[in-house]
């Protein structure tokens, strides 16, 4: 909405006198600012009705903070162009690991279409998610979002690239080869095994059961968003757009 606005107000500035163009000068950034709130606001309120009359086919809803936080990303980068298909993947690590904390959202029919476990990185924690790192052979998750890749066969089977659209965060982890896989550590036997989910090595697991409908589902640029209550303290993360 903001970026349809400016240009008129722009214009509008464009065509005033100098002295005019002073005192507007003085209050474009006020302006601008009150434009974005207003549009913040907006994409606010947007996500909790959008967040109140999902479809949930039986399934528990994610926490309505991550959900917001998500689905303004999903927004800005769907406004880009970097993202093409309008299914939201949240991963709340916020949440034990002996918790289902993935959802897959289709917000076509507003419908909540998943909710599975989902693996963290070795170093990232053990039953709970609390380290978080964008180095190579750190052995750990990085939080933010990406856009998902292509699909081919690793050493994990059918795996899915993802592109971390976050600079300083998390743009290193195509390179780190994070990505999403199937594992067998990834089940509530390892849970009542081990007391806690198995951990990778910094890719986002999925039981092996659920990895080629959810894989063939999200590839392609789709929006997966991870979120940690830390996010909130990161500074100077920005879209790698």
């Amino acid at each position: 909405m903001i970026y349809r606005i400016l240009p008129i107000f722009f214009l509008l500035f464009s065509s005033f006198s100098s002295n005019n163009k002073v005192v507007l000068e003085k209050n474009k950034n006020t302006l601008i600012k009150a434009l974005i709130s207003k549009t913040v606001l907006t994409v606010d309120a947007k996500a909790i009705s959008l967040y109140n009359t999902l479809h949930t086919n039986n399934l528990p809803l994610p926490k309505l903070e991550s959900f917001t936080k998500a689905l303004k990303g999903f927004y800005a980068l769907q406004a880009k162009g970097v993202i093409q298909k309008n299914i939201l993947t949240l991963i709340d690590f916020s949440l034990s690991s002996n918790v289902k904390r993935l959802w897959i959202i289709d917000l076509n029919s507003n419908t909540v279409l998943y909710n599975s476990l989902v693996a963290h990185g070795r170093n990232t924690g053990n039953g709970f998610a609390n380290s978080f790192s964008n180095a190579a052979e750190s052995y750990k998750s990085s939080l933010g979002f990406y856009a998902t890749g292509e699909v081919y066969q690793g050493k994990h089977g059918l795996s899915l690239r993802l592109d971390g659209l976050e600079r300083g965060l998390n743009d290193n982890a195509r390179s780190r080869a994070v990505v999403m896989h199937g594992a067998d550590y990834v089940a509530d036997s390892f849970i009542q095994n081990h007391s806690r989910l198995g951990r990778s090595l910094g890719c986002p697991a999925i039981p092996m059961h659920m990895t080629k409908e959810i894989i063939s589902l999200i590839k392609d640029k789709s929006c997966l968003y991870i979120y940690h209550p830390s996010l909130n303290t990161v500074k100077n993360s920005k879209f790698n757009l």
